[in-house]
């Protein structure tokens, strides 16, 4: 099993910084794929960015270039850095992990509310 513990959101002005962490515990060595996701109310969940075991990352059009996933992994820990926020991205914010093998299985967070609001 893999614990998922996320923090670091909250209110935040337009055009405003938040960095997102999420730190792991658990059976860490099995897991190929980090991702935050995100759900907005009346929405469905989206993917946000996703980081690699060997850092290789991907990001959704709506927050490439505003937007860098990163992972330290002596510290378990993924990261997402928002820059220049949009009421847009007003959602709650999940991480995610994800096992590959003979099935797939998701590990999720419980979630931290990210809201952009003047």
């Amino acid at each position: 099993q893999v614990q998922l513990v996320e923090s670091g959101g909250g209110l935040v002005q337009p055009g405003g910084s938040l960095r997102l962490s999420c730190a792991a515990t658990g059976s860490i060595s099995t897991i190929s794929l980090m991702a935050w996701y995100r759900q907005a109310p009346g929405k469905q969940r989206e993917l946000v960015a996703t980081i690699t075991r060997n850092g290789i990352t991907n990001y959704a059009a709506s927050v490439k270039g505003r937007s860098t996933i990163s992972r330290d992994n002596a510290k378990n820990t993924v990261y997402l850095q928002m820059n220049s926020l949009k009421p847009e991205d007003t959602a709650v914010y999940y991480c995610n992990a994800r096992r590959f093998g003979f099935s797939t299985t998701d590990f999720w967070g419980q979630g931290t509310q990210v809201t952009v609001s003047s």
